[in-house]
């Protein structure tokens, strides 16, 4: 692709999306005709239905026609880079946070990081997950070695002095918004799965997250053990692997993997 041809798509791409200041004459002649107008309406369009229906819950609880302007200024600001727009919205919740216009709702970027978290579970890959039959072939001096490795669709986040997780779970399942005077204003951990066909969601605790985040990292079940522990000397790691495990946060591991962990 020549560079002549690169600068006249980004022009194009500018003028489309941002609109004004352009420079290229060739773009120029485009955008002075009324079809222009009409073509980047259609696209802008789309791409603010898109983020719609990918951030239903930031929706419900702002109203369409608050959100729908949200949505506008920040297309104009990042147009999306991949025709899929299933996938469009990953840096919307950054936008939300720092949006003037929102800082009456601290709570609103983190509801559209659940809503994010929810698309990137719908389109991740497929895999079979672990469950507790998988524990019982092996040895109990051998489980302190184990790699626990999070299923591909699995998301999660801890939300400091904010029940994100409610307000989220309330106006994305429920379909009313949440009455924010019955919220007990603490910090909520979120899990977000689709260990089968349907995505399920669920509350988590703060050691839960970290115990999540070192098995990401590749740490073995002793040292996530330790991690949950020094988020939460009192946690329950029996019942905090169980709830892991019951919501599919892990993927069971490829055959040739789990012989050799069981070899001597």
């Amino acid at each position: 692709m020549t560079s002549a041809h690169t600068q006249f798509q980004s022009a194009f791409a500018t003028a489309l999306y941002a609109g004004g200041g352009i420079a290229d004459p060739a773009v120029q002649a485009l955008v002075a005709q009324p079809a222009f107008a009409v073509y980047r309406n259609t696209v802008m369009k789309g791409c603010v239905d898109s983020l719609e229906a990918n951030f239903p819950a930031v929706a419900q609880l702002v109203g369409s026609d608050w959100f729908r302007a949200a949505a506008a200024l920040h297309v104009a600001e990042g147009p999306p880079r991949d025709g899929r727009l299933v996938n469009y919205g990953s840096a919307f919740p950054g936008f939300l946070a720092s949006f003037e216009p929102a800082s009456d709702l601290p709570y609103l970027a983190g509801v559209a990081r659940l809503d994010a978290m929810w698309s990137e579970a719908h389109v991740a890959a497929d895999a079979a997950p672990l469950d507790a039959a998988w524990f019982a072939r092996h040895e109990p001096d051998a489980l302190a070695r184990l790699v626990l490795t999070p299923h591909p669709a699995a998301r999660w986040a801890w939300f400091h002095d904010q029940p994100v997780f409610t307000i989220w779970q309330r106006n994305r399942t429920d379909g009313n918004a949440a009455d924010m005077t019955e919220l007990i204003w603490r910090g909520e951990g979120a899990l977000i799965t689709r260990p089968l066909d349907a995505i399920q969601s669920c509350a988590i605790s703060k050691a839960a997250c970290a115990f999540l985040d070192a098995c990401a990292t590749g740490l073995p079940l002793a040292d996530a053990a330790e991690r949950a522990l020094d988020v939460d000397p009192e946690a329950d790691l029996a019942a905090l692997l169980e709830g892991l495990l019951r919501a599919g946060a892990f993927a069971r591991p490829p055959i040739h993997s789990a012989m050799e962990e069981r070899t001597p």
